[in-house]
């Protein structure tokens, strides 16, 4: 790169007094759950798999509870957990068509979230009823968007999703909030130290394009083992991760979401995409998917260490964190709501 700094170089400074030191802080970024409230993004809840027609599973979401179920319409939706008429956790209820029914006295709710049925086979209170979330299903796992309506969708490949071909796949827990793993990726520095690229001009921070609801940047770059790279990568929200591109000539993509069962805690739903052609590369699609699978593994596995420790605060900055502090003042001013509070908990 030309007229990048000397990275051997070691910078003699005078000493400050240890009394006279201080920590500043440049940027703050609400924590997830501050105030009550949490990022309005969409977030990961469950792997398409773990969620076949006709069943129902219980998950931490937000500050609450939520169930996720599918009708025999084969349709995935997301309600609150609690029935409003004891608080019997639906979870352990069951699909009836495409209704959720209560099993402590057999309450039914609707695709809507509408009880249209008791028991006893009296009218149900009108008011009886659970919260809805939107709900998105892509490349084998489920979104849900934390609030009334979605104020953005996830973002579209460079290849219609019916000519693909996924392998979905999630992480373990990370001890930190989603947004913070997201921001690894206008954070050059850390793509270059932490993951080994190799960048073959320009810093792709000096690439960046933004957007209202996030950003999307290109790296050329060489990986570990010398993969040539040409890559197209992008944030939206605070929580959700593409890639697409090209890896040594052949077309691979990646989409992944953080999620978000506590504050202070995620977990990384990844699908590797690759197109529905028997060969590319020279490589057949398993063989795609496989490396695809490996790398994501690889990286993760770089990440953890550092974030499960990390004890986030946005201090000093330089030239090179350029993109990573616009992102961290977008984080800033994103929006903010808690609309389910009364019903998932």
């Amino acid at each position: 790169m030309s007229g990048a700094p000397d990275k051997t170089k070691i910078y003699t400074q005078e000493p400050i007094p240890v009394a006279e030191r201080r920590r500043v802080t440049s940027t703050v970024v609400p924590r997830e759950g501050e105030n009550g409230e949490f990022s309005q993004s969409w977030f990961p809840i469950a792997l398409s798999s773990e969620v076949p027609v006709g069943t129902i599973v219980g998950r931490d979401f937000l500050d609450g509870r939520v169930v996720v179920y599918r009708g025999e319409d084969g349709v995935a939706r997301v309600q609150s957990a609690y029935c409003p008429h004891i608080g019997a956790d639906l979870a352990v209820g069951k699909v009836i068509e495409n209704r959720v029914q209560c099993a402590f006295h057999h309450w039914e709710y609707d695709e809507n979230g509408m009880c249209v049925k008791t028991g006893p086979g009296l009218p149900p209170p009108r008011g009886a009823c659970l919260y809805t979330f939107p709900v998105r299903e892509r490349f084998g796992m489920i979104f849900v968007f934390n609030g009334t309506e979605a104020l953005w969708e996830l973002p579209a490949m460079e290849f219609p999703d019916d000519e693909l071909v996924a392998q979905p796949f999630k992480s373990d827990l990370y001890t930190c909030d989603p947004w913070i793993f997201a921001s690894n990726t206008p954070d050059t520095q850390h793509i270059a130290v932490v993951h080994g690229l190799k960048f073959k001009a320009q810093d792709p921070s000096e690439l960046v394009r933004w957007e209202d609801w996030g950003f999307r940047m290109q790296i050329d770059a060489w990986h570990q083992d010398n993969e040539d790279l040409a890559w197209e990568a992008g944030i939206f929200g605070s929580s959700i991760f593409y890639q697409q591109g090209l890896t040594d000539g052949w077309w691979m993509g990646v989409f992944a979401g953080f999620s978000l069962p506590r504050a202070g805690t995620h977990e990384v739903f990844l699908s590797v995409v690759v197109r529905n052609v028997s060969e590319e590369g020279g490589k057949s699609i398993q063989e795609r998917l496989d490396f695809g699978h490996m790398l994501l593994t690889r990286t993760a596995a770089e990440d953890k260490p550092i974030l499960d420790s990390i004890h986030h605060r946005v201090g000093y900055l330089t030239k090179a964190d350029t993109a990573l502090a616009k992102y961290f003042r977008f984080l800033a001013k994103y929006p903010r709501a808690h609309p389910s509070r009364d019903f998932i908990n």
